[in-house]
């Protein structure tokens, strides 16, 4: 059976990560692009900080090129016997194309409104986290200029973080699965 694999994009901060964790209750595998980068970043000793996390990011596509990252999350996928995974943080539409190639995709985004999800960003506390609004602008900016834009507007699914709970948000999940199932 062709593996599914179900994309979360969005913009920092939207709810990509509580959208995976709730796939991952639904029976989908995780797996974080974000983790893939901070793995790699320890590795080459970066640090877990925004500007390593960047410094990390642009090295991996200079070497291995724009879909770098989603390269190294299909290695953990084909060394895993499972057919549902969701990735959370695909950014550029060379992830999508690269995710392709080893399965049936779906792109699932999360949108939410610049000041909510600066608000969630803060209450997060990760290290990369902005804790100003300039760093939070610079970071969307870098974002947007590795092309999550084209990929949020192409998505097949659209679910809002806005003025919701966790509960309604899982609701929204649920409906895209009864989608996705009836669609298969």
């Amino acid at each position: 059976m062709e593996k599914l694999i179900l994309l979360i994009t969005g913009m920092p901060g939207a709810g990509k990560t509580t959208l995976a964790e709730i796939l991952s209750r639904k029976g989908f595998v995780k797996i974080s692009m974000g983790d893939v980068v901070r793995e790699e970043a320890i590795k080459r000793g970066y640090g877990l900080d925004d500007k390593g996390q960047s410094k990390t990011m642009r090295i991996l596509r200079e070497e291995e090129g724009p879909d770098a990252i989603a390269k190294l999350c299909i290695e953990k996928i084909k060394r895993m016997d499972k057919e549902k995974f969701v990735i959370d943080g695909v950014r550029s539409l060379a992830e999508v194309s690269r995710f392709k190639t080893v399965g049936s995709v779906k792109i699932l985004a999360v949108h939410a409104s610049p000041k909510r999800r600066f608000s969630l960003l803060t209450k997060r506390g990760r290290e990369d986290d902005p804790k100003k609004w300039e760093e939070f602008e610079r970071r969307d900016e870098r974002e947007l200029q590795l092309g999550l834009g084209n990929v949020i507007a192409l998505a097949d699914y659209m679910v809002v973080n806005e003025k919701i709970n966790i509960r309604e948000l899982e609701e929204a999940v649920v409906k895209v699965l009864e989608d996705l199932q009836r669609n298969d």
